[in-house]
């Protein structure tokens, strides 16, 4: 069974930083693409980075290219998202996602098959 848990999400001061975590478990595929996604408050669930496990080499989205990293620790089955120099925009839930193949839209939550429960971060003074 597929479980991807998320953590690390809470309020932030605009230009403050934020490390998310996603756990994962329950794999028994081997080549996969990992995703995270925000959804704001009226808004469509947007992707934000993905990786595939091949090689690990994350891809950003334009709106937060620049500001956000990431890293993965294999022997916790662990990523991260670090959420740098944060605005008011990226306020929203954060989910981890993992589709088990190489996806060709990996910014597309509709390729992704499973999900973790989100956390929360808000930007705000």
């Amino acid at each position: 069974q597929v479980q991807l848990v998320e953590s690390g999400g809470g309020l932030v001061q605009p230009g403050g930083s934020r490390r998310l975590s996603c756990a994962f478990s329950g794999f028994t595929f081997t080549y996969y693409t990992i995703g995270w996604f925000r959804q704001a408050p009226g808004k469509e669930r947007e992707g934000v980075s993905w990786m595939l496990s091949s090689d690990g080499i994350t891809h950003f989205a334009n709106s937060v290219k620049g500001r956000f990293t990431s890293s993965r620790d294999n022997a916790k089955n662990t990523i991260y998202l670090r959420l740098n120099n944060l605005k008011a925009e990226d306020t929203g839930i954060y989910y981890c996602a993992v589709a088990p193949y190489g996806s060709s839209r990996p910014f597309s939550p509709r390729e992704y098959d499973f999900w973790g429960q989100g956390t929360q971060v808000t930007v705000s003074s």
